[in-house]
């Protein structure tokens, strides 16, 4: 037990603020959504599926990878395994983002989405799933490897999570535009009375 405990302890308070704030902005996510959800339409849909689910996603793993190297495991191989599934479930995943993101409809995804939304997590995922296969072999460099992936999904999800309040944000101002202008072009004009 003392060798499992020896490079998992020097990491605990790191895993205590990652994952206290990867929580934090998974709960942000979902007020965010839910204050959106009132203007949602169709077509705003396709894209929160495919551009705010994988934000939780990633916070949600960021949190798991922390919870997990934090937990009182009895050897290493144990928590390799676990962080191994969730290294592949996290690379699975990004396939499918990126498939999403390829048949969207309503909008074309542009290089920095591609970036962040699909290239950046899936370097994410494949440091994760590679610590796990080095973590019983080089605990240390192994947990350098956790970190560095743990803080970049994070910073991930602080991105995309801006990226999609700022795009909802922009498009409910043209919303609110258009709708004026709609209903400026629909009201008679008082100037114009009909004749008697």
């Amino acid at each position: 037990m003392h060798d499992v405990a020896s490079p998992l302890t020097a990491w605990s308070n790191f895993y205590v603020i990652t994952g206290s704030s990867a929580g934090a902005l998974t709960g942000l996510m979902f007020v965010v959504i839910t204050l959106v959800a009132a203007q949602r339409t169709q077509q705003r849909g396709e894209g929160l599926g495919t551009f705010s689910t994988p934000t939780v996603v990633h916070f949600c793993t960021a949190l798991f990878v922390s919870a997990m190297i934090s937990a009182p495991w009895p050897a290493l191989v144990p928590l390799a395994v676990v962080l191994g599934i969730a290294g592949l479930y996290g690379i699975v995943y990004c396939a499918l983002v990126t498939h999403r993101t390829r048949r969207l409809s309503v909008y074309r995804a542009d290089p920095e989405d591609w970036t962040w939304y699909s290239i950046l997590p899936l370097v994410s995922y494949i440091v994760i799933a590679v610590g796990a296969l080095r973590l019983v072999a080089a605990p240390y460099e192994a947990l350098y490897e956790f970190a560095a992936a743990t803080l970049l999904l994070i910073f991930i999800g602080i991105h995309n999570s801006w990226d999609v309040v700022t795009y909802l944000t922009v498009l409910q101002y043209e919303d609110d535009d258009e709708a004026a202008t709609a209903n400026a072009n629909a009201s008679p004009n008082p100037k114009s009375s009909p004749s008697e």
